[in-house]
């Protein structure tokens, strides 16, 4: 190979990389796009598998995580299993004088069991991140220590980008004190990549699978980022949603997940909506369109 064929197959390789590096950057005006104008903050994280397929706006802002915490909380459990300190069949009990202190909150379990019961971790893990249930959560908060321990827990394994204070009854109780249960879209990104990859056996396998199958279950957040994409697409995912204050501001509207493409492939996806004057419906659709154009663009990307 002579010095100018060298020269031109390594131009248009670096060529080749650049052209590839920029092509998810029209995605990004799209998002913009549809952020224009709308009274809320957005954070936005996209990783697809190949180094470049990387989008993020305000993908380092402190945002409210509400409900999607039970996530880190589900693996904080599945990890002290896994350590040995208590089983999947393991029961725990609540009485009724547990149950109406959750009669505010939105609880499944309460409704099904409105005098108590002594119920699996298995079904309350069920019950806290398919359907996200409050009771559920704070019973597994209690086990596994509190959500000072799923912080810890948390940083230990390298997702730094978080603070985890309260429960959901003392998360309920005041409306500042979901934005001291705050994340980043980067770090929702981050977790979610550590956990399907079981990146140094994060899990064992039979608790990396159930848990994936819970996420995939879930049956919240319908018309987020599951709203404009075909009916049989597969997501793994976790919503959360603050409802309104008096003034109108909801303090979070989030979904984050693992979203699979019909080929196999899948990318990672954390929206995060804070702060939002817009109408519920709105804040729905704007999870719903940037994860359609994400689906549209990896989907394309794949069929080239």
């Amino acid at each position: 190979m002579t010095p100018k064929t060298v020269f031109f197959s390594l131009f248009f390789s670096f060529a080749s990389i650049f052209s590839q590096a920029q092509t998810i950057e029209p995605l990004r005006d799209e998002i913009n796009q549809i952020l224009k104008d709308k009274s809320a903050t957005v954070a936005v994280a996209i990783e697809g598998t190949a180094m470049h397929d990387t989008l993020s706006i305000n993908a380092d802002r402190h945002m409210p995580m509400q409900s999607v915490f039970k996530f880190h909380l589900a693996l904080a459990v599945l990890e002290q299993i896994d350590q040995g300190k208590f089983s999947l069949d393991h029961q725990l009990s609540f009485d009724k004088n547990k149950v109406d202190r959750y009669q505010h909150l939105y609880s499944p379990l309460r409704e099904k069991y409105p005098q108590g019961a002594n119920v699996s971790v298995a079904e309350l893990l069920k019950y806290t991140v398919s359907l996200s249930d409050n009771l559920g959560c704070d019973l597994l908060f209690q086990l596994v220590g509190g959500p000072e321990v799923v912080q810890s827990y948390l940083h230990q394994i390298g997702i730094k980008d978080i603070a985890i204070v309260y429960n959901e009854l003392l998360m309920q109780s005041d409306w500042s004190h979901q934005y001291q249960n705050w994340t980043t879209a980067h770090a929702t990104n981050q977790l979610l990549q550590l956990f399907f990859e079981n990146r140094s056996q994060l899990l064992s396998t039979e608790n990396h699978q159930f848990l994936l199958d819970i996420l995939k279950g879930t049956t919240t957040g319908k018309k987020s980022i599951r709203g404009l994409l075909p009916k049989d697409a597969v997501v793994a995912h976790k919503t959360g949603h603050s409802g309104k204050n008096e003034q109108g501001l909801t303090g979070a509207l989030n979904d984050i997940g693992i979203v699979f493409l019909p080929n196999g492939s899948y990318f990672y996806l954390s929206i995060l909506v804070s702060d939002s004057m817009e109408d519920n419906k709105t804040n729905q659709q704007l999870i719903a369109q940037i994860s359609k154009l994400a689906w549209d663009y990896f989907l394309n990307k794949e069929e080239q």
